[in-house]
């Protein structure tokens, strides 16, 4: 199974992350297919950059996001 997830990056205490594309049995920090976004929650609001044309084929292929991505996607305006 593929997920749309999200990988941390940045130092201690200054989160970022990267939303990506993975096989379900990687590690979270590990490798990834294709990188399709990012989201700093440091700003106010949080700050989400997504590459809407990748996400949403990435969806019709059968990719499962988890439930904080399904909301930045929300949240940008992107449907299954």
């Amino acid at each position: 199974m593929v997920k749309i997830r999200l990988s941390r990056i940045g130092k201690k205490k200054n989160p970022f992350y990267k939303i990506i594309v993975s096989d379900a049995k990687s590690p979270v920090d590990g490798r990834f297919i294709e990188q399709i976004g990012t989201y700093d929650p440091n700003t106010d609001p949080g700050t989400v950059k997504i590459n809407e044309e990748q996400a949403k084929k990435w969806l019709a292929n059968g990719a499962q996001p988890t439930q904080t991505v399904a909301k930045l996607f929300k949240q940008a305006g992107i449907k299954k």
